[in-house]
């Protein structure tokens, strides 16, 4: 029996999975089971009430334009609980099509304004007929760590205020090809255009989400890691 347990809320798991997102959990369940931890995922849909509450961390996948327009009209009905999982710093990891959610709108394929929620002062635009497709490598200027993955996306995302990339491109293009920027920060929010899963490759990342998710859970725990798991303790 694991000392510690945590609560994992997959975001439209049923719907955005597209690039095996799910890999993610399979992931932090692997790092948890070495940090004595239990790691469930309840996956929350349509219609399904999003208590803040009862979750710890929560994992956001991507999808295609028709799924993510779906997912686009539920997402109102849980503004409010993702706003306060938010604010309570808790773990938020966003891929793809869910970093583009978190954010003001995104512009599908087909040239469609699709709201997103604005808990991120972020936007996404298109591009006619191209793609940012192949590997990239970026660099996280505060902990220094670099970041292996795969993109494949047709957004171009520009950040804003409150937000900071979660690295520097070395290879590849990143959030839109023209500022040298990847992905996104905001509190204990972590969004990438990564594909691979990014937590397969990225352990550090994971780790990261593991330990705070437990600090926030368990505030008097001894959560002191062995040194294969020791990581920097902010980014």
């Amino acid at each position: 029996m694991a000392q510690y347990h945590l609560h994992l809320a997959h975001l439209y798991g049923n719907l955005l999975n597209t690039y095996s997102d799910v890999g993610n959990i399979i992931a932090l369940r692997y790092y948890a089971q070495q940090m004595d931890t239990s790691l469930d995922a309840t996956v929350i849909s349509i219609d399904d009430q999003f208590d803040p509450a009862q979750f710890d961390l929560a994992l956001f996948g991507g999808g295609q334009d028709y799924e993510q327009s779906v997912v686009a009209r539920d997402l109102p009905n849980k503004k409010a609980g993702l706003r306060t999982f938010i604010n309570d710093n808790k773990p938020l990891l966003a891929i793809c099509g869910g970093y583009q959610l978190l954010g003001h709108y995104y512009i599908d394929a087909q040239g469609k304004k699709i709201p997103g929620l604005g808990l991120l002062d972020h936007y996404t635009l298109n591009q006619d007929h191209h793609r940012f497709i192949g590997d990239i490598t970026i660099k996280n200027e505060e902990t220094g760590d670099e970041y292996h993955g795969f993109e494949n996306h047709s957004g171009r995302t520009f950040l804003g205020k409150g937000e900071r990339p979660l690295g520097k491109v070395l290879t590849g293009h990143g959030n839109n090809g023209e500022d040298g920027t990847e992905g996104a920060i905001y509190k204990e929010v972590y969004c990438s255009y990564f594909h691979g899963p990014i937590l397969t490759r990225n352990g550090q990342i994971a780790k990261h989400m593991l330990l705070t998710a437990l600090h926030n859970k368990y505030p008097s725990a001894d959560l002191s890691q062995p040194a294969a798991l020791v990581i920097k303790p902010t980014f």
